[in-house]
């Protein structure tokens, strides 16, 4: 049996060797990482709960060229490529699997373009989306799509995940930003998609299908972005209800009524709670359920008032308007530090991302609740409510069996919840290792099979990464 051991791990160590001497026939040594205790630190991103594999090789590509020969390289001898960015995601999409390579797309960085004209800009996929749109706002523009993550994220990731944000109650997700693709595909073939036009139907949506495909269907190594006049400073207010399901009926008014707002969020007790232990916000640690809202037009203060009013009938106790900008920024502030807060309570947390219609959010946030107590866990909410989407955040402690176990379970019932209410497993986190079973139970057999489909079509091989979605 040990000779058996040893053969296999002679035959890897010369595929390694074989697959690292080809790698540089085409690529700058310093693009080439290949020592275990470097390639180790690649292997995962930032979920629990989902298995990784020891990469063969971790690859930093600077140029199209570069991406290009490490795909047919991998294509050759049959190697699979797993493609990353900044590795902030949280579905382990961007885990290794055994053998691999691993091609971190974080040095091609560059903003190429920014085109106040046509409101595009043309990007590498490595470029970290605040620094994108701190880029675009110096050009009077906008990119909406804005991630909890903004300032570590790339749009390469947003782009494989179809990342979404706070403000995608009026602005909407990465999909709808994205307008055109170079991707490389598994054969190392370079493809073009979309365009750079406004409007623009010919033939299949490619552009669309790479989105959110988590690097299962080609490498992203340029996009080129819609962009939007930048819009007034944004003015908030925040209003304390007495239970989640008053709080959500405050978000079905006002979105029954007409209303716009740039930002319509929910932070349950324990994350407000959360939230000041950590930044010390000064946020009301008495309410149940706290909903922030804010607009981003010229007449910002005349629809927040239309929102206090819908808010005080439905129920809140209490509804406090920013005095300016900077407090509102304050306010937003404390929301995007509500996974960090939480993340600080316990030594793990495994974060569920489940979306449902609004008509049925208080039921998804009630439900969430008698789980926690079902399983006796720390369980925090926050959510995108304007959007549906909820961010059910376990908290536990990983040396813990048994507390691990309880968390497990909660997770697979807050998804199962979920579905049961008429919604989906991930309204913007994707689906990665953490959840293929529940994509297959979401889909069904047809849907998964058409699924398939697509993925042998783009990648008959099953090279790029493998594991993943299904």
């Amino acid at each position: 049996m040990a000779d058996d051991v040893d053969e296999v791990d002679d035959g890897s160590r010369e595929l390694h060797e074989l697959l690292h001497e080809r790698l540089l026939e085409g690529l700058p040594p310093a693009a080439l990482l290949t020592d275990p205790q470097v390639t180790a630190s690649y292997a995962t991103d930032m979920a629990s709960f989902c298995a990784a594999g020891t990469p063969a090789a971790v690859v930093l590509p600077r140029t199209v060229e570069q991406v290009q020969h490490v795909l047919r390289t991998a294509h050759a001898l049959r190697v699979p490529v797993v493609p990353q960015g900044a590795r902030t995601g949280l579905s382990g999409a961007a885990n290794a699997s055994d053998g691999c390579i691993v091609l971190s797309l974080v040095k091609m960085d560059r903003i190429l373009e920014i085109d106040t004209v046509d409101r595009i800009a043309v990007v590498e996929p490595g470029v970290v989306n605040a620094v994108l749109s701190r880029a675009v706002a110096e050009r009077g523009l906008h990119y909406p799509p804005d991630p909890s993550s903004w300032e570590q994220c790339t749009i390469g990731g947003n782009i494989g995940t179809a990342a979404g944000g706070l403000c995608c109650v009026k602005y909407g997700v990465t999909a709808e930003y994205v307008l055109g693709l170079d991707v490389v595909l598994a054969d190392g073939r370079l493809l073009q998609t979309g365009r750079r036009t406004a409007k623009g139907v010919a033939g299949y949506d490619l552009t669309r299908l790479f989105v959110g495909s988590e690097g299962s269907l080609g490498v992203v190594v340029r996009a080129v972005l819609a962009l939007r006049p930048a819009p007034p400073r944004q003015l908030a207010l925040a209003a304390e209800f007495p239970s989640a399901a008053a709080a959500c009926a405050a978000v079905c008014a006002v979105m029954e009524a007409g209303l716009t707002p740039s930002l319509l969020e929910l932070m349950d007790r324990t994350t407000v709670r959360a939230v000041n232990a950590l930044g010390k916000m000064g946020l009301p640690e008495t309410t149940e359920a706290l909903l922030l809202a804010a607009f981003d037009t010229p007449h910002a203060p005349e629809d927040l008032a239309a929102v206090g009013a819908l808010c005080t009938a439905a129920g809140a106790s209490a509804v406090v308007p920013a005095e300016d900008a900077a407090e509102s920024e304050l306010l937003l502030q404390a929301r995007r530090m509500a996974l960090p807060a939480l993340e600080a309570l316990r030594p793990a947390t495994m974060i569920d991302d489940v979306c449902v219609p609004r008509t049925r959010l208080a039921e998804m946030l009630d439900g969430t609740a008698a789980i926690a107590r079902t399983h006796d866990l720390l369980i925090g909410v926050c959510a995108h409510a304007g959007d549906g989407n909820t961010h059910p955040i376990v908290c536990f402690d990983p040396a813990d069996e048994d507390e691990t176990r309880r968390a497990r379970a909660s997770f697979e019932e807050i998804m199962a919840l979920g579905l049961e209410l008429g919604g989906t497993i991930t309204g913007e986190h994707g689906v990665g290792v953490l959840k293929k079973e529940w994509l297959a139970r979401e889909l069904g057999p047809v849907g998964l099979e058409m699924q398939r489909a697509v993925k042998h079509a783009f990648d008959p091989e099953g090279l790029l990464n493998p594991g993943k979605l299904f």
